[in-house]
């Protein structure tokens, strides 16, 4: 699975307070099935999963981390539902909190068979038109108007 690295990465690149405290970033698989078509004569399959995201003592507002999420989903997840994000936080103090987010998320994976009979595997990426890939410098210096 490449998405859970990716998507730290991006976050670690987006968000000031978590390259300064990259420990506040937690990633998790909480449930994942492997979906495969065994009767054909192909190996490929896609990974789908539920990645919960945790941020731990996070004392900027939460649309800091919530824009960049949305802009990293935007390339790398763009089919997903409207709705399918869930989140809980847990106010720790007036100026910090715990926040969970829970994203359904996909990964295709191509197995082929070369000449010399060894199998290989490729993770492509999402079709996605160009101007929807977000760029992490422009979201560091993000304006949230309260």
């Amino acid at each position: 699975m490449k998405k859970p690295l990716q998507l730290r990465d991006f976050l670690l690149a987006s968000v000031k307070e978590l390259q300064a405290n990259p420990e506040k970033l937690q990633i998790f698989i909480d449930s994942g099935n492997l979906h495969q078509r065994l009767q054909t004569d192909k190996l490929h399959f896609e990974y789908e999963y539920n990645l919960n995201l945790i941020v731990t003592d996070f004392s900027v507002h939460t649309d800091l981390v919530l824009v960049p999420l949305l802009a990293w989903l935007k390339a790398a997840q763009p089919e997903i539902a409207p709705d399918a994000i869930k989140f809980e936080a847990d106010v720790i103090d007036h100026s910090r909190i715990d926040l969970s987010l829970t994203i359904p998320l996909s990964e295709r994976v191509i197995v082929t068979q070369g000449e010399d009979g060894n199998y290989q595997t490729d993770h492509p990426a999402e079709p996605v038109p160009d101007y929807n890939l977000p760029d992490p410098a422009a979201l560091q210096d993000l304006i949230v108007n309260e």
